[in-house]
């Protein structure tokens, strides 16, 4: 069925990146907005906008109640959560389902299943990708813990089954600290996520967090659109992601874009996904799927030339996927900057009045955000403000043409972390190529000490 009128569950960059491609496709948008936004651009721009309520999430952007009343008040027949909030919540999904409105996204079945990471590791070796060694499933006891740390070999890594960001994630470098350190995770995942389920991993020294695009029509047809490279993270947040990955090789991407979009098919899986591997020594091992839209999804844009957002919406219509895998070509280099309103080295919050605004330009500069001059950003949801996406014919290309684009950036009245990524670009070992989902954080290190 065709969508008319597509309701966006969401706020900042990708609501506005949401409401854009259904614009182009002719479809009316339905803004929801907490009292915090009335003044964002999402909300200015779309065909219609409602309140849901006050500045916290709880009470609005999580609010599965009001969310859907607006779309029953405003005649929206489909629902884009967008990514973070209700995006990957199976049950707002069914909710939505119910109520004969379409959801632009995976089957409930599979975002419960792989939101429970147990639950996914075990789907995942069913679908035959390759895991990093560890218990088969949630750890009942102490005891198997010792006998399943002993079988793989320490340092270990014990990981909460629900959430993520680093909460409920201890390194066990010993059989001494393992019942302490099990035990703190416990505690952490049951307080962050009310789950304290838990399972413990090889813990890998020093890899790669690649991960795939995956899309399917959810009738048994899959493709991918090949890796980007996230490795550069602080606190396990992305902060710069590029693709394809410098270290990734054509064979190497065939290989396992053939493993993944063969799983996705055997799955049935509707839309977008994103499989997260960590990469080490040419080996991939499973970490999690994302079933959502992802932040770093213009990198993946920039070289294919899909539309990705568009193609989530005409899956959610039951159209087939737009192309099939042997059409697809990946040509050039994208570079994404994630652009916070925060203090470059201390990361330190920075909400506040955007007093002076100036988005960099030019061939093949791509900024995302919802910025205006005298907009006020709000200090009670995420601190990303843009993304700052660069394309070049090669990788030497595109770092320049970053570099540039970043000198053009111009976010007055708060603090932001423009300058960071200056310095990062300027670094051998990134203009190399040459790092790890460590190398970030020593290199914040040794700059702050």
């Amino acid at each position: 069925m065709p969508i008319t009128r597509l309701l966006i569950a969401n706020r900042g960059e990708i609501a506005l990146r949401i409401h854009r491609a259904a614009h182009e496709m002719g479809i009316e948008t339905v803004a929801v907005h907490s009292t915090a936004d009335t003044d964002a651009m999402h909300v200015r721009l779309a065909d219609h906008a409602i309140c849901i309520g006050p500045p916290p999430a709880s009470e609005s952007y999580l609010n599965i109640a009001a969310i859907i009343s607006a779309a029953e008040i405003s005649g929206a027949d489909a629902i884009h959560p967008g990514y973070g909030f209700l995006s990957e919540n199976a049950k707002f999904a069914e909710i939505v389902e119910a109520h004969d409105i379409a959801w632009i996204g995976p089957k409930p079945e599979h975002i419960r299943t792989m939101g429970d990471k147990v639950e996914a590791k075990r789907t995942a070796r069913d679908l035959g990708l390759p895991l990093v060694p560890g218990s088969d499933g949630a750890l009942q006891s102490i005891e198997e813990a010792k006998e399943v740390a002993a079988r793989i070999g320490y340092p270990v890594l014990v990981k909460a089954a629900s959430g993520g960001g680093g909460r409920g994630m201890k390194v066990i470098p010993s059989e001494e600290d393992l019942e302490t350190l099990v035990s703190q995770a416990r505690s952490e995942a049951k307080a962050a996520f009310g789950d304290d389920t838990v399972y413990i991993e090889k813990y890998l020294g020093n890899p790669r967090h690649i991960e795939f695009q995956v899309f399917g029509d959810g009738n048994g047809n899959a493709i991918h659109l090949g890796e980007r490279d996230c490795s550069l993270q602080r606190r396990h947040q992305k902060v710069l992601e590029e693709a394809p990955s410098p270290v990734i090789s054509p064979e190497e991407r065939e290989r396992m874009g053939t493993i993944v979009s063969n799983a996705m098919a055997q799955m049935g899986y509707r839309g977008a996904g994103t499989i997260e591997f960590l990469w080490e020594n040419g080996e991939f091992y499973f970490i999690e799927m994302n079933t959502r839209l992802q932040v770093e999804h213009p990198v993946t844009e920039a070289i294919t030339g899909l539309d990705l957002v568009r193609e989530q919406i005409r899956i959610a219509e039951g159209k087939p996927l737009s192309v099939q895998q042997e059409e697809l070509r990946f040509t050039g280099h994208a570079i994404e900057c994630r652009i916070n309103a925060e203090d470059p080295w201390s990361f330190a919050p920075s909400p506040g009045q955007v007093t002076s605004y100036h988005a960099a330009g030019g061939m093949h500069v791509r900024v995302d955000s919802g910025l205006y001059s005298g907009y006020r950003i709000p200090p009670y949801y995420d601190s990303m403000i843009a993304k700052l996406i660069v394309y070049g014919r090669t990788r030497e290309g595109c770092i320049m043409r970053l570099k540039r684009a970043l000198g053009e950036m111009v976010v007055e009245g708060v603090k932001t972390s423009i300058p960071m990524h200056e310095a990062l670009l300027e670094e051998p070992d990134f203009l190399n190529g040459d790092y790890t989902i460590k190398w970030l954080e020593e290199w914040l290190a040794k700059r702050q000490g």
